[in-house]
């Protein structure tokens, strides 16, 4: 048996994996720069394809399943047991080439060299393009990997549309695709699973880091507030009389973040959206709606501190004489990874001589979905100023093949030993 850290060492993949990526990036290139590769389009249609004729080409089994997320397989002695790599390969409009596509190309460059080197693994390596993770076509989120685990419902999904008016349901038929069968279990085969990801943070950038070994995926909050005041004369209406629902928002607002501040890391909260009506030079404003994101990585701080939020809230409210509507319209637990797995994952990257640290993760990831029942954890690369969504968004091509090191470490302990 070869030795994995000297093979490791020995890897050059920077201009493999950076090449790859640039090559997928192809499929929905967009004329402003970025990349916009829709659920059940005609670019992620023929992205996948690509990924599968690839796949292939490295000596993978390949297949599609119901819903469109795509396998490429290294049989295993074991066949009834699976180790589970990958990402997703749709993007938000006009994104970034890296978001998900990293580690879709990841998963096939390691599985490539592990067979290479290794040959048969004692159970199955098997690598994933998920069919949809950004919600960015239709209203859900998570297609593909809730379709693995058996939780995504069709009802779900019958009736929502794009912002054409294109049913989903259609899309997907168009696509040369369908429902998975529900009557079926879900795979009970998976025994792990590793996703390898940018960081969409400055984190490891920042601290000149290689490698993030996630231990945590953020809880958050998210809600919609409306505070309506009365709309008036600005030069008639006496400051004293005044139900100025901007400054009952602007103090409100101040008030939360400055309690964030004082809780601090890991808890970050965010007022990313503000309207105010009618928004005229000339008059008070009588309404005002934005949006609040709350997050931490403890269920019971996140609780805590957004219960003391919409307390105070209500406080201030009543002393600017506005009336408040708060919407809590998101509420997600933070996602532990698996303890066993992480440690795995920090052994092998001890013993390859990555640079690396544990950290937690403040976005979100299909390994959300799948950590409540198959054993997760994530590697993470930097992310230049942590930069996401977006055209701009790059990581180092030298950081990019590190990624895929520490996730050939970490498939070669899971899979062959």
């Amino acid at each position: 048996m070869n030795d994995i850290k000297e093979i490791i060492q020995s890897l050059d993949l920077v201009e493999e994996t950076d090449s790859k990526l640039e090559w997928l990036a192809g499929f929905g290139k967009d004329p402003k720069g970025g990349v916009s590769r829709l659920l059940y389009t005609k670019e992620w249609v023929e992205g996948q394809h690509a990924l599968k004729e690839w796949m292939e080409s490295e000596g993978l089994e390949a297949r599609f399943d119901d819903i469109g997320n795509l396998y490429g397989t290294i049989k295993g002695k074991n066949i009834n047991e699976t180790i589970l790599t990958g990402s997703h390969v749709d993007t938000v409009k006009n994104g970034g080439r890296l978001d998900g596509a990293y580690g879709v190309v990841a998963g096939i460059i390691a599985l490539k060299y592990l067979k290479k080197h290794f040959g048969e693994p004692l159970r199955n390596i098997e690598v994933v393009s998920m069919a949809e993770e950004e919600g960015s076509r239709f209203p859900y989120s998570f297609w593909g990997s809730k379709n693995i685990v058996g939780i995504a419902k069709r009802e779900d999904v019958e009736t929502i549309k794009d912002f054409e008016g294109i049913p989903f349901v259609e899309a997907m038929k168009n696509a040369g695709f369908d429902f998975r069968d529900e009557s079926k279990s879900p795979r009970e085969d998976l025994k792990a699973f590793v996703e390898v990801h940018i960081e969409q943070g400055s984190v490891l950038e920042n601290e000149k880091i290689d490698i993030g070994v996630v231990n945590n995926i953020v809880g958050q909050r998210r809600y919609t507030v409306e505070i309506t005041g009365e709309a008036n004369h600005a030069g008639t209406t006496p400051m004293g009389y005044r139900k100025d629902a901007v400054f009952a928002a602007s103090h409100i607002i101040h008030e939360i973040i400055t309690m964030a501040k004082k809780v601090g890391d890991p808890l970050v909260t965010t007022v990313g959206k503000f309207e105010a009506y009618p928004n005229i030079v000339n008059v008070v404003p009588g309404k005002v709606i934005f949006t609040i994101d709350v997050r931490h990585t403890d269920k019971e701080a996140i609780v805590s501190f957004t219960e003391t939020m919409t307390a105070r809230m209500e406080d201030i409210a009543k002393e600017h004489e506005v009336d408040m509507n708060i919407d809590l319209w998101m509420d997600e637990d933070p996602v532990p990874m698996d303890q066993t797995v992480v440690e795995l994952i920090e052994k092998q990257c001890e013993q390859n001589g990555l640079n690396f640290k544990v950290m937690h993760s403040g976005a979100g990831h299909d390994s959300q979905i799948f950590a409540p029942v198959v054993p997760t954890a994530m590697l993470f690369v930097p992310s230049r100023k942590g930069i996401s969504h977006n055209p701009a968004e790059y990581t180092e091509p030298k950081f990019l093949a590190e990624g895929v090191k520490g996730l050939i470490g970490a498939l070669y302990e899971l899979g062959y030993k």
